[in-house]
């Protein structure tokens, strides 16, 4: 645990000696202040874990103090005392986020015992944080399955006889493919194939983060390094010393962020935000972005040098509508997925229903088929997913994501309804009652569904 500093701000100073000395034979690490304004010009730079503030001052008060402490550092513990104590007073003190109110006068053994179980809340808070860190390194590093990654098209062999070739390979890795591809379960596979399959394998979204998180993220950051760092916070570079760092969404980092990148990458070092240590590591560079980044290199958005220093080895995803002999796994595998959890739940696609999903062109790739799976196994009424919900569902996605008008839907679902009339046709061979059933419709339904998309001759 970081060691524990805490601010003390009273004017009255025979008070604030006493409480700086009592707590500075405790260990803990001290400064004291006359007034809010001069404690918040240290604390903007340096926050403490803790600041204990008298109520009553000038030129602001306590509730004030506490205030503008909780907005530059949510994290940090506030403990009011005063010697006008009321109810009222406590209950506000405790709304605006303070741990705890002492009413004065209180013995040293008192404050010290406040002051301790403080410290326990935030070292506990600390411990929690960093066993959550560990377990999720954990998971993943041993909660991926190979089998995860479905496919027996020939452009699916063909990639993962290439993630066996290059798995126990150092050089860079750039995946590319549209969002939905499997872009981060191809980036596992080659880390779980690799040597350092029992070393972390960390991942960051460097697209979710603007240009001062994703460093702070990627480097860590020191105590103090800016507003709310109370503490050192080690980074994705470190955590993932001797493993792969995952870097998703690569062509959305700023230009800045990829001249720093570019260095720790080359150099593997780099120095913590606020530092001045450099630190090395020995990190494998697994990039993906749905981007074009040889586009982005010509429009100058992208570093030409950062680009071949990550695409030493490049992948290329298919899409969905690439490898749709793969589909009929797909739709097996998540069906399989989501009926595990409910057993009484029984559901099946019909060969009809495979086929209207392999005529769609899925822009959403495995992630929007594995969702309209999900979708269609909790709303079918039958057991068997019918046709018409299968269609209907799909032209709810034809404009994935689904930012669509009422005269886009009600064109797709007229585009899908006339295609499958048509195929059940050419199934039944032109026999009407036959490519109702396939339907599911009545015969007199057909006919008049055929007039209304002018497929009677």
């Amino acid at each position: 645990m970081s060691p524990i500093q805490i601010y003390i701000v009273e004017d009255n100073n025979t008070m604030r000696l006493g409480i700086s000395e009592s707590l500075r034979r405790e260990g803990y690490s001290v400064s004291d202040f006359e007034s809010g304004p001069d404690a918040l010009a240290l604390f903007k730079k340096n926050p403490a874990h803790i600041v204990i503030t008298d109520l009553k001052m000038e030129p602001i008060d306590g509730i004030e103090l506490l205030k503008s402490i909780k907005s530059l550092s949510p994290e940090t513990e506030v403990l009011l005392i005063s010697a006008f104590g009321t109810v009222d007073t406590a209950v506000e003190a405790m709304q605006e986020g303070a741990v705890d109110f002492l009413t004065k006068p209180f013995s040293p053994d008192e404050l010290r015992i406040r002051i301790k179980k403080i410290v326990e809340k935030i070292n506990q808070k600390e411990t929690i944080e960093l066993l959550t860190a560990e377990k999720q390194i954990l998971q993943d590093q041993y909660d991926y399955q190979y089998e995860e990654i479905i496919g027996n098209s020939q452009v699916m062999q063909k990639l993962f006889s290439l993630i066996d070739r290059i798995s126990n390979q150092e050089s860079t890795i750039l995946i590319e493919g549209e969002s939905g591809t499997g872009k981060e379960l191809v980036a596992r596979a080659i880390h779980k194939k690799s040597n350092r399959a029992n070393k972390p394998f960390i991942k960051i979204n460097c697209g979710a983060l603007n240009e001062n998180l994703l460093e702070s993220e990627l480097f860590g950051h020191e105590k103090g390094a800016f507003t709310g760092a109370i503490r050192q916070k080690r980074g994705r570079f470190e955590l993932a010393n001797n493993g792969t760092l995952f870097l998703d969404e690569i062509g959305d980092i700023s230009q800045n962020m990829q001249v720093k990148l570019l260095r720790a990458i080359q150099e593997k070092e780099f120095e913590r935000v606020g530092g001045e240590n450099t630190i090395k590591v020995d990190v494998r560079i697994i990039s993906a972005t749905n981007r074009n980044l040889t586009q982005l290199v010509a429009e100058g958005q992208f570093r030409e040098d950062l680009f071949y220093r990550l695409s030493v080895i490049p992948i290329k995803l298919p899409s969905l509508r690439e490898r749709k002999e793969d589909i009929p796994l797909l739709v097996n595998y998540f069906m399989n997925k989501f009926l595990q959890s409910k057993p009484l739940l029984k559901r099946y696609i019909s060969d009809e229903g495979l086929n209207l999903f392999k005529e769609y062109s899925w822009p959403g790739n495995i992630r929007e088929l594995e969702n309209v799976i999900e979708r269609l196994i909790v709303i079918s009424p039958d057991q068997e997913i019918k046709l018409q919900l299968i269609a209907q569902q799909l032209g709810e996605t034809s404009n994935y994501p689904p930012h669509r008008t009422h005269a886009n839907l009600d064109e797709a679902l007229f585009k899908f309804e006339k295609n499958l009339i048509v195929h059940a046709l050419e199934e039944a061979e032109g026999v009407k009652n036959q490519a109702a059933k396939i339907l599911g419709i009545r015969t007199s339904t057909l006919y008049y569904k055929m007039e209304k998309y002018g497929l009677l001759k």
